[in-house]
């Protein structure tokens, strides 16, 4: 493959890469800044890509290669509080247990893929997925606020919602309806789309809701990731891309819960 070829390819990936990177750290800035040292490695060494034919699976691999050697966010990173108590708080999870779980379920690899990205074996692979299934599932329990207008689809997240143990608060359809939901009774968490009813935005509704009820874990589902995988402003630690699997959503609920769990964890 050409280098133009190469730079083509990465560059497709990388808004992907970048999700991945957000749901593993619980930043965007740390994410990113991993994002940006593996794209430097891969410049500084090509080799670093060979023995891997598909340009996903082996940007994936560099970036995990650089996740294990640092075990901290990489240099010139500053965490916040809350982002010091998290990172605290993956560490005493199995390790490598989330990133096969976040490669399956928000990144869709196969078991084999996953394998060959983390350079373990299939059975493996699969084993540290159910293993973060059991670590993150278990982690909190909270009350939800589904923000959907197809009502097919919020009646479905609600019931997976509620089988994982957790509460909802009720589903809003519009951004004017979410407030005032909201406005009833806190959530803990918000599953929203970002394009509603009304034709109003979920995007706006949530930053509403945020400005009003401060720093709560947002999962956003749309059938337009790429609407907000721009890198050209803040970006959901957590998106799913539509039609989504049960896997995916009881993961990323999961995950979510759990980094809002770190909030009072002792310094």
């Amino acid at each position: 493959m050409s280098s133009a070829d190469l730079a083509n390819s990465i560059g497709r990936e990388l808004p992907y890469l970048r999700r991945y990177a957000r749901a593993l750290t619980g930043s965007q800035s740390a994410g990113d800044n991993y994002a940006a040292a593996t794209l430097e490695a891969i410049l500084t060494d090509r080799s670093i890509l060979n023995g891997e034919d598909d340009v996903r699976l082996g940007l994936y691999r560099a970036f995990h290669a650089i996740w294990q050697s640092s075990g901290e966010p990489v240099e010139e990173v500053e965490l916040t509080t809350r982002e010091q108590r998290t990172q605290d708080h993956l560490r005493k999870l199995t390790p490598n247990s989330r990133e096969a779980l976040l490669l399956r379920t928000i990144e869709e690899l196969r078991n084999d893929q996953i394998a060959r990205v983390m350079q373990v074996d299939e059975a493996e692979a699969a084993e540290l997925v159910q293993i973060a299934l059991t670590e993150m599932g278990s982690a909190v329990r909270g009350k939800v606020m589904v923000i959907e207008d197809e009502m097919i689809i919020a009646m479905d997240l609600k019931g997976i919602v509620q089988a994982m143990g957790h509460d909802v608060t009720g589903v809003a359809r519009t951004h004017t309806a979410a407030i005032e939901l909201a406005e009833k009774q806190r959530p803990d968490l918000i599953l929203a789309d970002i394009q509603l009813a009304d034709g109003s935005s979920g995007v706006e509704a949530v930053n509403e809701l945020l400005a009003k009820l401060g720093d709560l874990p947002v999962i956003f589902i749309t059938a337009f990731p790429e609407r907000l995988l721009t890198g050209e402003r803040p970006e959901p630690a957590f998106l799913i891309s539509k039609p989504y699997s049960e896997e995916q959503v009881r993961s990323a609920v999961s995950q979510a819960m759990f980094f809002a769990s770190t909030e009072g964890l002792d310094a």
